[in-house]
């Protein structure tokens, strides 16, 4: 059904999806007075202009509080008034021009020819036992070219990583077939798509849903517990399926909750804390697993094929769980510092809440298979080891996730379809992923990663364990907020803390771990990862709400990963 609003714009009740990931879908809202889903499409929009951002920051305000049953042609109005506004200011102050773009491109290739070709004394090209080569300049020289790139955004991210493919190429860094099949021939692209396809099956079969509102019914109406009831279950999803997914299940009930409570966008404090915290939760979940962040297999895959060091589920776990519990409770008092909830209790009582919940109709057909085969993933990434001794064989962590796809599309298990599923796998992400995975091999391959990590990080070596570890933690941080994205930062700096590590015949696990975790931390910058970009286009809270108390979480999380990674490699005589 579409209701015409104006010329070349539409008002369209489309299948909730998340269109703010550039994954060619549309953006789901909630509205009170109907179980459906509202997706506006801004067509008159110029090319440049990124209206996913226009119309989330325009509507988000504004759809929720109108009822379906409601609208009404001055509602349609203000709702015209309001997108035009909100497409000119975001035109004017985020759009770029062609002639800008191609700026951007002319300001890389200055980079790249700086770094490649600029005469630079042989103290400065060998330190130590690293040498930079021409072809590792090169190779630098392209990589800085692409991180410029990534940072300005001239094409997209995905864009930029099949021209840095296509540089280390033409530059005689790699064959193509070798830059292929070190980044899309990775078992880490396997294991994505098998994620996304787990999180796609539990956002549309209900399940989801379902565990939102039971994790409602369980909190009662205190705001403080409704609060910490959404980090918690943030963070216990995430650590098995997609932060991405787990913040777009959360994201659309706050903001249902919220208008029940009459609580607006951008004035309401809990409002704020509600919507940061379905940020929040799924980014500390996503350290708990392999499963839960981009990051995390990326950093898998650097150690595996260039260290030659395999670590297992469990092996992860034994890290990323207790540092992703014990960020909980410092995450929900800094929410509760920075955001003092207007109420202490919601007008909703605590038997509306669980009566909400009861009255859901029993497990479908889709939500059980979702459930069995969710099961099934989740045993044999844990038990991967074990079970692998027994048959013989060893199983990597991309194997469940392969099983898990067949698994879903067998006769009969579930009512969907691959064609209704494979348009919520963001593949853009996929393959930034893939080409991410190929510059850093090749800027390790060329010698000029050892050179790299030498020249950054070579005082570290002597330092004590535990200063080298938050040391690395930090670094990595700032680098976060620096870069465009959590991803990008893990192509470029674990391959880095790789060859330090190398170099100084440092304790593998011991200095790589600490980077991997803080990787997926992203807590201050709401563009540092797609996860945090769904409740923020809700129009609850700005980049500076979120990126104030997430400075504070970031320097108490640096302290907290210090003691958990030092503390369990101590135990386990890493250290």
């Amino acid at each position: 059904m579409l209701l015409n609003l104006w010329p070349g714009n539409h008002l369209g009740f489309l299948y909730p999806t998340v269109a703010f990931l550039q994954i060619h879908a549309h953006r789901l809202f909630e509205i009170r007075q109907a179980d459906l889903a509202i997706a506006v499409t801004i067509h008159s929009c110029p090319p440049g202009a990124r209206f996913y951002w226009i119309f989330a920051s325009s509507l988000a305000p504004i759809i929720p509080r109108i009822g379906l049953y409601g609208l009404k042609y001055k509602d349609l109005s203000i709702i015209q008034c309001t997108l035009e506004k909100e497409v000119k200011k975001m035109n004017k102050r985020k759009s770029k021009t062609t002639a800008q773009k191609y700026i951007n491109f002319v300001e890389a290739l200055a980079i790249y020819l700086l770094v490649a070709y600029f005469p630079l004394p042989s103290s400065i090209l060998t330190i130590e036992t690293a040498v930079l080569t021409a072809s590792g300049r090169v190779a630098l020289g392209v990589l800085f070219a692409c991180l410029f790139l990534w940072i300005t955004e001239p094409v997209p991210f995905h864009i930029t990583g099949f021209l840095g493919v296509l540089l280390m190429l033409l530059l005689k860094v790699d064959s193509f077939a070798t830059l292929i099949k070190q980044g899309f021939g990775s078992e880490t692209i396997v294991f994505f798509i098998g994620v996304l396809t787990l999180s796609a099956m539990i956002t549309r079969s209900g399940l989801g849903k379902r565990i939102s509102l039971f994790v409602l019914s369980l909190t009662g109406n205190q705001t403080a517990k409704i609060l910490l009831g959404f980090l918690v279950t943030g963070t216990v999803l995430s650590m098995w399926i997609t932060e991405l997914a787990v913040a777009a299940i959360l994201a659309p009930l706050a903001v249902s909750l919220l208008n029940d409570e009459d609580m607006c966008p951008m004035e309401s404090n809990f409002g704020k804390a509600l919507l940061i915290a379905c940020a929040w939760g799924p980014i500390i979940g996503g350290i708990g697993t392999p499963a839960g962040a981009g990051p995390n297999q990326i950093a898998i895959g650097f150690l595996r094929d260039m260290a030659g060091t395999e670590i297992s589920f469990l092996e992860w776990m034994k890290y990323g769980v207790p540092a992703a519990l014990l960020l909980i409770l410092p995450a929900w008092w800094i929410l509760l510092k920075f955001f003092p909830p207007e109420k202490k209790t919601l007008n909703k009582s605590n038997q509306e809440m669980k009566a909400e919940f009861k009255a859901m109709p029993g497990l479908s057909h889709d939500e059980k298979s979702t459930v069995v085969i969710f099961l099934i993933t989740v045993v044999l990434w844990v038990l991967s080891d074990p079970l692998g001794s027994l048959l013989g064989i060893k199983i990597p962590t991309a194997a469940p996730a392969a099983l898990c796809i067949v698994l879903f599309f067998l006769p009969g298990v579930t009512t969907f379809g691959w064609r209704e599923i494979e348009h919520e796998i963001s593949w853009d992400s996929i393959i930034l992923i893939a080409t991410g995975v190929s510059l850093g091999l090749s800027v390790y391959n060329a010698g000029a990663a050892e050179w790299l990590a030498l020249a950054m990080l070579r005082g570290i070596a002597t330092m004590p364990a535990v200063v080298q570890i938050i040391l690395i933690i930090l670094i990595v941080s700032i680098l976060k907020v620096g870069l465009s994205s959590n991803t990008v930062t893990a192509s470029i700096i674990v391959p880095i803390i790789i060859a330090l590590a190398t170099t100084y015949n440092l304790p593998m696990m011991g200095i790589v771990i600490p980077a991997c975790l803080t990787l997926a931390l992203a807590f201050i910058l709401v563009t540092s990862t797609p996860t945090s970009i769904i409740p923020y286009s809700y129009g609850y809270f700005t980049i500076t709400d979120m990126a104030k108390p997430g400075t504070v979480l970031t320097l108490l999380s640096s302290g907290i990963l210090t003691l958990v990674i030092y503390s369990i490699g101590l135990l386990s005589g890493i250290y």
